[in-house]
């Protein structure tokens, strides 16, 4: 029996179509991987299967009594809530049985007989509800999800206003998971999680029994997780059975079926063409046309589709830095705490670094010290001569209501409009991408724009916060070629062995120097 049946959707914003005629459904214990390129519309069909987003056209339908869970990627945590907060809010219903539940006990005191009878059948029945659902045992049961992700670690008690991406999405995660739902609809779940966590997340999913829908660019993952595709591309939603390896070899010998019929009939077309244009004169020949012709108007013309852009990043480079890039004396990172041990860091020029380790230890907080945005507790940060620096910051918060062109043009004013779209476009970024504002795109597409910033700026230290979070496979691939091909220096953090392992020069683990428990 199908838990999700979506028929016949379509869906756009503007005049930009993201789904036409497209149908879905799930069923029971079904681990599907939803993929495509940035701005396909993977997030946007989440929305619309979670009536957070009104289709164009088209019905979406699920079976009755079904919860479901959403770990969504632009999820917001607010400000005086703490992390026990967040997780027991996955209880609300349990909480707002107990509150039905004590009003019950104060309009006993005033009941009829009759009445007495009914408030202590509805008590009974709540009181197995929350004894069913372990309400009385829910601090022990946040505890051990927090342990398992690593939330204890941060302490539980602190506010979510204060903690990192990767932590903020570890709260999210953790409170979705003790919801305990039908159905989990994850988007890009590991984005900004470290590997340890990746790994527990990876096993839960493993075991999990119940159907899924997941999200990710990160393909190891994926393949470890999911037993059927659903590719979104060109409008379309195609069902593929088996894992994303599996899914890359049909996908490729259908298209090249596709190709190979696609020349196949236009060469008969032309010929058809021809026929007819040298015969459609002629007395004898004419009845011979127009039964050609004929063939030719009722033929069912194969359209290949257009190709996508593919993105092309090439790191401008600044004339060569001095010999060292940074040094650090005694330098104790945080903000109100200390977050590392007293370090003596150093990094010369042709290094390549990849900082890794769990979240909250202090990556981000040791790039904003060496660039000066914060100051260290203690200690010193000496940077070399002749760097220009390039800095991808992890995550932009704030939503940016200039078009992708604005954006762009603020930064480079002396580019022409067509200089501007050209530089977008390399990126691997359509025209209606490009004329839209920034806020409206997808999380890859805002990374591709970031992006385009920072490769037609001159620079010779590139320091990167995460820079693969939403970047779909292909722009993955070629980010990763670009900087191996870089000749300046690099610090980056990544949590995807596979990504920087062929990149880097040296790797930093900072659980070899945080005051934080691991």
């Amino acid at each position: 029996m199908s838990i999700l049946t979506v028929k016949n959707l379509s869906h756009g914003f503007g005049d930009r179509a993201i789904f036409n005629n497209v149908s879905f459904r799930l069923l029971k214990g079904e681990h599907i991987g939803l993929i495509g390129a940035n701005g396909e519309g993977k997030s946007t069909f989440m929305n619309i299967i979670t009536g957070k987003l009104e289709p164009d056209d088209g019905q979406v339908e699920w079976s009755k009594n079904v919860r479901v869970g959403y770990l969504d990627q632009h999820t917001t945590l607010h400000k005086g809530m703490t992390i026990r907060d967040a997780l027991k809010n996955a209880f609300k219903y349990l909480f707002d049985m107990e509150a039905e539940m004590n009003a019950i006990c104060e309009k006993m005191a005033e009941a009829t007989p009759e009445e007495l009878d009914q408030l202590m059948e509805d008590m009974g029945d709540i009181q197995d509800i929350l004894t069913n659902n372990d309400f009385y045992i829910i601090d022990a049961k946040v505890e051990e999800i927090a342990r398992g992700l690593g939330l204890d670690d941060i302490g539980i008690d602190n506010d979510v206003q204060d903690l990192s991406g990767g932590q903020r999405t570890k709260v999210l995660l953790a409170k979705l998971l003790l919801e305990k739902p039908d159905i989990l609809l994850l988007d890009e779940p590991t984005n900004y999680l470290d590997e340890q966590h990746i790994e527990w997340l990876k096993r839960y999913l493993q075991e999990y029994e119940n159907a899924f829908i997941l999200i990710s660019h990160d393909i190891p993952f994926l393949n470890s997780v999911i037993n059927l595709i659903y590719h979104m591309e060109n409008q379309e939603l195609n069902r593929y059975v088996g894992d994303y390896d599996s899914y890359i070899q049909v996908y490729e010998a259908k298209k090249q079926q596709l190709e190979s019929a696609y020349r196949k009939q236009q060469q008969e077309i032309e010929e058809l063409k021809d026929f007819v244009a040298r015969n459609k004169a002629r007395v004898a020949t004419r009845n011979m046309a127009m039964s050609r012709q004929k063939k030719l108007d009722k033929m069912d013309v194969i359209e290949l589709a257009r190709e996508k852009p593919k993105p092309e990043f090439n790191f401008r480079e600044a004339r060569t830095s001095g010999k060292l890039v940074f040094k650090t004396d005694n330098l104790v990172i945080g903000y109100d705490e200390p977050l590392s041990r007293p370090l003596e860091l150093q990094m010369e020029r042709g290094q390549k670094i990849a900082l890794v380790g769990a979240n909250g230890l202090g990556k981000t907080t040791l790039l904003k010290s060496i660039l000066g945005e914060i100051k260290g507790i203690s200690g010193s940060v000496e940077l070399g001569d002749y760097l220009h620096i390039g800095y991808f910051q992890q995550e932009i918060r704030d939503a940016n209501y200039n078009t992708c062109i604005e954006e762009v043009w603020k930064d480079f004013p002396s580019l022409s409009q067509y200089e501007v779209r050209a530089a977008l476009a390399k990126c691997g970024l359509t025209t209606k991408h490009i004329e839209s504002k920034v806020v409206v795109l997808s999380g890859g597409e805002q990374a591709k724009v970031r992006l385009c910033k920072l490769i037609n700026r001159e620079t010779n230290i590139l320091i990167l916060d995460e820079p693969t979070n939403h970047l779909d496979v292909e722009a993955k691939d070629e980010l990763k070629r670009a900087l191996k091909a870089y000749k300046g220096s690099i610090l980056l953090i990544c949590h995807e062995p596979e990504f920087y392992q062929d990149i880097v020069t040296d790797v930093w683990n900072c659980e070899n120097w945080t005051t934080k428990i691991v």
